[in-house]
Parts: C-alpha cells; sequence; structure tokens
C-alpha cells in the first residue's frame, strides 16, 4: 500500500477531487496554505494499492495545470524609498509525494 500526498491549485482541486473519484479512488481532502504565494491549495490523501499509484498520479496530473500569474514585489529606491512592480510567476500544477504504508484500515 502507499500513501499519495499530493497538493494541488485551489482552482484545480474541484477538477482533481471530480477525476479521482470517477476512477474509482477515494480521497480526504485537506484545506492548505502555500508558503510562497499564501494562496489556497488543497491537500489530497490517498490510500492505494502499489500498481494503482500511476493511475493515481496520471489522473492528478491531467487536472493539475500550471499558469503564470502576476505579483507583486517590491525594489528599494534610496532610504526608505520603495516601489512595487508586478513580476510574473508560475502557479499551479501539483505536488506529489508518496510513501509507503505499514497499515491501512478503514473502520
Amino acid at each position: 500500500m502507499k500513501l499519495i500526498f499530493a497538493v494541488v491549485n485551489g482552482d484545480d482541486s474541484q477538477a482533481v477531487a471530480r477525476a479521482l473519484t470517477k476512477r474509482g479512488f477515494f480521497a480526504t481532502k485537506l484545506a492548505s496554505t502555500g508558503g510562497f504565494l499564501s494562496a489556497g491549495n488543497t491537500t489530497f490523501l490517498i490510500c492505494t494499492e502499489d500498481e494503482k499509484v500511476d493511475a493515481v498520479v496520471d489522473t492528478i496530473k491531467e487536472k493539475s495545470h500550471k499558469r503564470k500569474q502576476f505579483v507583486p514585489s517590491a525594489a528599494a529606491y534610496g532610504v526608505g524609498t520603495y516601489t512595487s512592480f508586478p513580476v510574473e510567476v508560475s502557479v499551479g500544477g501539483a505536488t506529489i509525494f508518496i510513501t509507503d504504508i505499514e497499515r491501512f484500515e478503514k473502520v
């Protein structure tokens, strides 16, 4: 058995949840926040057999998309003078962690 932690952009979480359910995978959803942009994410916890891990990862990949976003950035100009200008960053997609499970029970 494997436990899959998938951190998914908030914009993609509903599509990922629907696709996982449609393909017969059960997931626990946790609201989470990213550290870099402080944006809302969803962390999925999915426990599955070893041979189904690739199917779960493929499902998450299909429904998680990277996108570009502009965020404000500050630059210093002289003593105590700051200005803000937009910087383009890549957001979205998914970060996936897969770990071994010693024991799994549903009660």
